[in-house]
Formats: C-alpha cells, structure tokens, sequence
C-alpha cells in the first residue's frame, strides 16, 4: 500500500472556525502533520483556503471526515505525494 506524505486540497469553509483553528483541528488528526492554510479568498459568507497538510502516513479518509465535521466543503485535491511500500 502507498503512503501519501503531502496533500495540497482547495477548501471552501464557513469563516468560523478561523484558518488558525482549522489548521490546529486538521493537525491534530495525526502525530507529526504538519499543516499550512493559504486563505485565497474571502466572501460574506465564506473563505477558500488552499491546504497543505505534509506527514508520514496522512489519513485522507479521516482528514475528509474532519474537514466535512467543521462545517467545510473539500472541493478538489490539487495536489499530492505519495512513496510507494
């Protein structure tokens, strides 16, 4: 099985939580991710965040389930890295 190090998603999120909460909520899933939010936008409602999440076995199925419990929408996954096994 393949072990994804790095994801870069496109996010769309309510403007609560804020980025640095939502970072802190998406890092806290696994020991060592280590996450960079990137707010691309910002509209009444909403904000677009490009997120990179980076670590050694990164959950995409957990990380989505989070993403969607705050109240976001993963709208693409723009990027990602994965090392063989």
């Amino acid at each position: 099985m393949a072990n994804v190090q790095r994801l870069v998603l496109d996010v769309l999120k309510p403007h609560q939580p804020n980025a640095l909460e939502f970072a802190n909520a998406i890092a806290a899933l696994g020991q060592g991710y280590r996450v960079h939010v990137r707010v691309l936008e910002v509209d009444e409602k909403t904000e677009t965040l490009q997120v990179a999440i980076e670590g050694d076995g990164l959950d995409f199925s957990l990380i989505g389930a989070a993403i969607d419990e705050i109240g976001a929408s993963l709208h693409s996954i723009d990027e990602v890295s994965v090392i063989g096994e």
